[in-house]
């Protein structure tokens, strides 16, 4: 659902018909492919148990009645022309309606948010205007500050949301293929048939998660013309039955026999609603989607292409059953039957490359929305490798990977059957579409300031229709349905207990950080000898003195000339533009030579590669330095609150900022562009040999001068990483709830998954890990 980087940038309103139609292109084959596969299961999923097809025809029209209508409904009126609007600066999905409702409401799962995060050009949505202090959106909003238990449940309603996703990432794969290769059926009998089934589909699903590590950018140019073959295919099939066998099935489309059928059926009706459901599996793709395409551009694929060949193709599978009442067997009911035999094997294997397709585009998803929950704090670090150097953001998680292939074979070999699996797969759709509807009424009144009536009305139309189809998925717990509740129960465990410990974990560093009136009495050396080079300490602080320094002050005798408090910190934005990426200042006065950087990433950015952020790393400081104002590095009173912190870009998107040569680059073309000179170290003998350029400006002052200088040579005799171990218990007095969370469930956690990405490739030589205990 959420494959993540297809296009670099989002369309703008001034693009050409032709950009335009090459998105609507596109979309088909990333944003599609389950939606359009679901034909392969539906009648076969509803007729599979609590109702028969009889000679009336009532229970076949009555069906496709509530396939038109809930296709109308929920993907094109909800989705199209409603849920797509809101957008999260051009992102869509669950975790971007809970973003934009955290920044408008500042209910952030995120502990140590700043108000200079307010000022970036993206927290802000186009065109939202501030509403009145007396309207029931200001009431709302200040109700869900207060509250922090009103909080917790706005965070577990979209974990939840997210963790059935993930289990959708289970079941689509499972669902769609071993529905393509149900084909098979029809050539042979069905004692055979049952040998050959699971076998053929376990070996398709192996090859599909084994070549996730290639990317998708090696076959994703085959995605648009198999799901475009795919609908041409089927929606052809569907009008040849159409004339072919019955032409007024169109009569079926009224809602009068959707009260037919359940008037008939009754309770058997009803629960065949889980079956119905499956129509509108991948219908939260659209909006999953969003920020690789544009609103337009989703919403001409959907309605003129998708829409049109989805109905066609459920109304030309009603005219041939309507005709055929004497059927074998139950299986035979599925959707090849309707297919004319002389072009059943073709039909076959297009439908198994478009249910690749449409795993492929649900198991990247999977992968993107896990990188999500580790960037906003609510999953463990895993290790993500981003498979394309040219499209942004395509990713592959090998430990996500193989347990959704464990998991999907496990669930292909267990049930072996598209009823117990549809059971599974609708209950997970839908609960994530219901989510969406709650998150949805929230941003109606928060984000978009329109009267309470609208939002009521929403959440009573639309979540009336899902909670219908939701009891009838539920009440196939026992048959299937307990799949995802059981894959989203224990993935909300593990977020929640992740993001417990974590917020507990920055609570003691917040309570145990050092004053800065200690450090002031110790004097520009610290009291200890500091030695050449730059010492990078990592805290998750954006303010304040960590323990961990004052730990290293009082039992070590020498430290760093330069010492570097670095936070790399999420933020509930999508992307941070480069020239925003940092904020720069100083901790002390200006010769103690410590500086606090905070790097800020939004929760869809990719990181940069170590050599890369570590030469923007020293470049954002050397030009805080060049450009602070000497007046800023006066005043010590307000340090203790305060700290004045600059923002500055990276070196790449700060062209007439200050440049950083290594080794030998040369500087005569660099020179060229621009007035420039070099500030070269005193010392002659270096291991490496480093250089500034610094644009020809008169505000520098002799200060930063011998500032940067002795920036550049501690950069030359090298930088040392000091990371924190942190062991992290429950303090004397605790609840057992608690000490069972904290002692044994993160615990477990943070020994068995990665650390911090950013210590991923640092040389060892220049760790230092420091152990230290939190009492929680």
């Amino acid at each position: 659902m959420d494959l993540e980087g297809v296009i670099r940038t989002r369309p703008n309103k001034k693009d050409s018909w032709k950009t335009l139609l090459t998105l609507a292109y596109q979309s088909l084959g990333v944003v599609y492919g389950d939606l359009s596969t679901s034909p392969l299961y539906v009648y076969k999923s509803t007729f599979a148990e609590d109702i028969h097809h009889s000679e009336t025809n009532e229970e076949i029209y009555g069906v496709l009645s509530f396939v038109f209508w809930t296709l109308t409904l929920i993907p094109l009126v909800k989705y199209v022309f409603i849920v797509l609007r809101a957008d999260d600066n051009g992102e869509g999905g669950t975790f971007a309606l809970y973003s934009l409702l955290s920044r408008h409401a500042r209910v952030s799962s995120l502990p140590n948010c700043q108000l200079a995060d307010e000022e970036l050009s993206e927290y802000h949505k186009d065109g939202i205007v501030a509403s009145s202090d007396n309207s029931f959106g200001s009431r709302l909003k200040s109700t869900l500050e207060k509250h922090r238990v009103l909080q917790k449940v706005l965070l577990v309603l979209a974990l939840i949301g997210t963790c059935m996703v993930i289990g959708d990432g289970v079941l689509t794969p499972a669902i769609s293929v071993f529905s393509a290769v149900s084909g098979l059926e029809l050539s042979m009998s069905k004692e055979q048939h049952r040998y050959v089934e699971v076998p053929v589909a376990c070996v398709i699903l192996i090859i599909l998660f084994a070549i996730q590590h290639y990317g998708t950018h090696r076959v994703g140019f085959l995605f648009a013309p198999v799901v475009i073959v795919w609908l041409l295919c089927i929606s052809s099939i569907g009008l040849y039955n159409i004339f072919h066998w019955n032409p007024h099935v169109y009569q079926a489309l009224s809602p009068y026999y959707m009260y037919k059928f359940l008037k008939k059926t009754q309770r058997g009706g009803w629960m065949s609603l889980g079956g119905i459901l499956l129509c509108i599996t991948g219908s939260e793709a659209m909006f999953a989607d969003l920020g690789h395409f544009s609103q337009l551009s989703i919403q001409i694929a959907f309605t003129f292409v998708v829409y049109p060949s989805l109905i066609l193709a459920y109304m030309g599978q009603a005219a041939y059953l309507s005709k055929h009442h004497v059927i074998e067997t139950d299986y035979r009911i599925g959707f090849y039957e309707s297919v004319p035999e002389k072009i059943r094997w073709p039909v076959l294997a297009i439908a198994i490359l478009a249910a690749v397709v449409g795993s492929q585009a649900i198991i990247t998803g999977t992968f993107s929305i896990i990188k999500q929950c580790s960037a906003l704090g609510c999953f463990p670090r895993v290790k993500i490798i981003h498979t394309s150097s040219k499209i942004h953001g395509q990713i592959y998680i090998p430990e996500i990977n193989w347990t959704l292939m464990l998991l999907t074979l496990a669930v292909t070999i267990g049930f072996r059957d598209t009823k117990s699996m549809g059971n599974a797969s609708g209950l997970a759709v839908i609960t994530v579409m219901l989510v969406t509807t709650c998150l949805m009424s929230l941003v109606i009144v928060l984000c978009w300031h329109k009267n309470i009536f609208l939002a009521i009305c929403f959440i009573l139309f639309f979540g009336s229709i899902e909670a219908l189809y939701f009891s009838a998925s539920l009440i196939k717990f026992r048959e299937g349905a307990w799949v995802p509740v059981a894959l989203s129960f224990i993935f909300l465990m593990v977020m929640y207990v992740w993001h417990y410990g974590t917020f507990k974990k920055y609570e003691f560093d917040v309570q145990n950080k050092v004053s800065i009136n200690w450090l002031l009495s110790l004097g520009p050396t610290l009291g200890i000898v500091r030695v050449r080079g730059i010492g990078l300490i990592h805290t998750e602080l954006v303010s304040g003195i960590p323990a961990i320094f004052s730990h290293f002050v009082t039992n070590l005798p020498a430290f760093h000339q330069v010492v570097v408090f670095l936070c790399i910190k999420s933020v509930p934005v999508p992307h941070v533009k480069p020239d925003e990426r940092f904020l720069v200042g100083r901790v002390g006065p200006r010769e103690y030579r410590l500086y606090r950087c905070i790097a800020r990433y939004g929760y869809r950015d990719v990181h940069k590669d170590d050599m890369e952020f570590e030469k923007d790393l020293i470049c954002s400081i050397a030009e805080f330095i060049r450009s602070e104002k000497p007046e800023c590095s006066v005043n010590l009173e307000k340090l203790e609150d305060e700290e004045k912190l600059t923002v500055v870009g990276t070196s790449s998107s700060n062209l007439d900022g200050i440049r950083l040569s290594v080794d030998g680059t040369d500087f005569k073309e660099i020179a060229s562009t621009s007035e420039l000179r070099e500030i070269r170290p005193t010392t002659e003998k270096v291991r490496k040999r480093v250089r500034f350029v610094v644009p020809e400006t008169p505000q520098i002052d002799r200060d930063a001068v011998e500032e940067l200088q002795e920036l550049m040579e501690a950069r030359e005799a090298g930088m040392a990483f000091i990371l924190g171990h942190s062991y992290v218990k429950a303090k004397r007095g605790s609840s057992l709830m608690k000490k069972l969370v904290i002692n044994f469930g993160y615990d477990f956690l943070r020994r068995n998954f990665r650390g911090p990405t950013y210590a991923l490739s640092i040389p060892h030589a220049s760790t230092l890990e420091v152990g230290m205990v939190y009492h929680v």
